[in-house]
């Protein structure tokens, strides 16, 4: 079983990446735990929710739903199920279990975080993007009007459960929005991984299971070293956001309706990509990563969109510092800038190229 340490001033803890991890879930409980919550959705629950009650046998629980979408990830929905924790006596030694895809694990671990000052959060990602990205890191957090993941705070899991096989029931959409992310470790750290995604497509897309299991390996031991090196993203942790800057632009301007999360920041790559062909800062290697990204498609079309509301967008992004926007942009694969003193009309620029 892969397993990487993620070390942490506020918390030491692991991603475990074994098929089958969900039905011991209960060997990862803290102990003393009074009440166990399930924060979940009823479509993951459905479609999943035996594994985690095998995993939970002999253990009480509540389930605690969300709606399902990026639209209703809201402070609203956080204080809801609050209420529900304390309607159903949960007390400072409750413990969450955020069991979904990345909604539910930036929902459940804010929850977490602020409830009764702070309780553990058990994440149990069941979606691609989720277990590569959302699960690790201990960002947590929900979306205001004027932008994603505006309010929030940093929470530190107690562990991280990742289930490969747990893809197997997503939806197509769902599952290439999720390579997406991959695709973004490939480019700002491993070589070898980007490579695999270019060469192992078909493999990939049949969700044949070795090489499930090592995409997601590798992108869980990208994530876990550098939230190690950088927990709070003052530093390395800013690679990370490779695709999110014009990604999360994308999403807030159609109101997270439009786009699935992956799906923006497969198009923000693209933007970031061109943006840094545009500065000759990488050549025939941007050619090849928009060929990659291109080749998990289709992104759903950009008509309708202005680019001139998207370059607005950037500015009210939380990565904004001081009127100042800081771009992730490549330089090779396995590698990235971060990269200020980009003009507004660059970055127009590179909007427009990409809305092509």
């Amino acid at each position: 079983m892969p397993s990487f340490a993620v070390r942490t001033p506020q918390r030491d803890y692991h991603a475990h990446v074994e098929r089958g991890i969900t039905e011991r879930a209960q060997a990862f409980l803290p102990q003393n735990v009074s009440r166990v919550f399930v924060v979940t959705t009823e479509e993951v629950w459905r479609h999943q929710g035996h594994r985690l009650q095998t995993g939970l046998a002999g253990v009480p629980f509540v389930k605690l739903f969300l709606p399902s979408g990026e639209q209703f990830k809201r402070l609203a929905e956080v204080e809801r199920l609050a209420c529900e924790m304390i309607d159903a006596k949960a007390d400072r030694h409750a413990l969450v279990i955020a069991f979904g895809g990345g909604v539910v694990n930036d929902m459940g671990g804010f929850l977490a975080a602020i409830f009764m000052r702070g309780i553990p959060v058990l994440q149990i990602p069941t979606t691609l993007l989720a277990q590569v990205d959302a699960a690790v890191g201990g960002k947590t957090g929900a979306n205001l009007v004027n932008g994603k993941n505006l309010v929030g705070c940093f929470h530190q899991p107690h562990a991280v459960l990742i289930d490969p096989g747990a893809v197997d029931t997503l939806p197509e959409r769902e599952y290439r929005a999720g390579l997406y992310e991959v695709i973004k470790h490939g480019v700002i750290a491993s070589e070898p991984l980007f490579r695999l995604m270019q060469g192992a497509g078909k493999l990939v897309l049949q969700r044949e299971a070795a090489t499930v299991d090592q995409m997601i390996a590798d992108s869980v031991r990208i994530k876990a070293h550098v939230v190690t090196v950088d927990e709070r993203e003052t530093g390395m942790r800013k690679i990370l956001n490779f695709g999110h800057t014009f990604g999360h632009a994308l999403e807030a301007e159609t109101g997270y309706t439009r786009f699935l999360h992956g799906e923006a920041v497969g198009w923000g790559m693209r933007a970031a990509t061109m943006l840094a062909m545009r500065r000759g800062l990488i050549n025939s290697e941007g050619t090849e990563i928009l060929d990659v990204i291109e080749s998990y498609g289709p992104i759903p079309g950009v008509d309708g969109i202005s680019a001139a509301a998207l370059e607005r967008r950037l500015l009210s992004d939380k990565k904004t510092a001081h009127g100042t926007i800081h771009f992730v942009l490549p330089v090779g694969i396995g590698q990235v800038q971060v990269v200020t003193g980009v003009t507004q009309p660059e970055a127009l620029a590179a909007i427009e190229e990409a809305l092509l």
